[in-house]
């Protein structure tokens, strides 16, 4: 049966960061935490894939990011990943398959390999070995009420049951919460765009 990828991202954030699209001195989109599913076509969960990085330019986190994610510094000073590590570890999760994210989170996942290949870090597995596609177009367009939310509260406003315990702003939850709108939007008859789905 085949298979894909839902994937989230949390990455460094400040007050104002969002409207001003990190523009101002020295604040770049850091990878924080990943968070992916793997799902069959019948959208049941294959695995289930979560890391936390430790940001390199900025890598004291703001307390803006801490009281959004519910992430420490502790917790990531202790737990976190290198970037290049964590990056070629979750793009060999990805490998030969669509990987569908409600955003353009494909960008900034480029911009942090990048920014890791730039450092003369080796980042293995190639961003070009797997599908990303942004659906967030398509999941609005089907179901309009969700256009203003974020991917954390795709359940609440499709009035679907809570998907997993946890809350929006962390990235294996909002995958959880992504998975259950397309999965309740393809039940009532929605088709996955083309090229969603590869032969695993």
């Amino acid at each position: 049966m085949r298979t894909f990828v839902l994937f989230d991202l949390e990455f460094t954030s400040w007050p104002g960061a969002l409207e001003q699209d990190w523009g101002a001195s020295g604040q770049l989109r850091e990878i924080v935490q990943i968070g992916a599913l793997r799902l069959r076509e019948d959208f049941s969960i294959v695995e289930e894939y979560e890391a936390l990085v430790r940001p390199t330019a900025n890598p004291q986190l703001s307390s803006y990011f801490t009281e959004l994610t519910g992430i420490d510094q502790e917790t990531v000073d202790r737990e976190g990943l290198s970037p290049a590590a964590a990056l070629g570890d979750f793009l060999g999760f990805c490998r030969g398959q669509s990987v569908l994210s409600y955003g353009n989170d494909m960008v900034v996942l480029g911009e942090n390999v990048g920014w890791a290949r730039a450092r003369g870090e080796e980042v293995k597995n190639s961003y070009l070995a797997a599908h990303f596609l942004n659906i967030r177009p398509w999941l609005n367009a089907i179901a309009p009420t969700t256009a203003t939310v974020n991917v954390g509260r795709l359940w609440q406003v499709l009035d679907l049951p809570r998907p997993a315990a946890g809350k929006e702003h962390s990235a294996l939850f909002d995958c959880y919460s992504f998975a259950a709108a397309i999965k309740h939007l393809c039940s009532t008859g929605a088709a996955l765009p083309e090229g969603c789905l590869q032969r695993s």
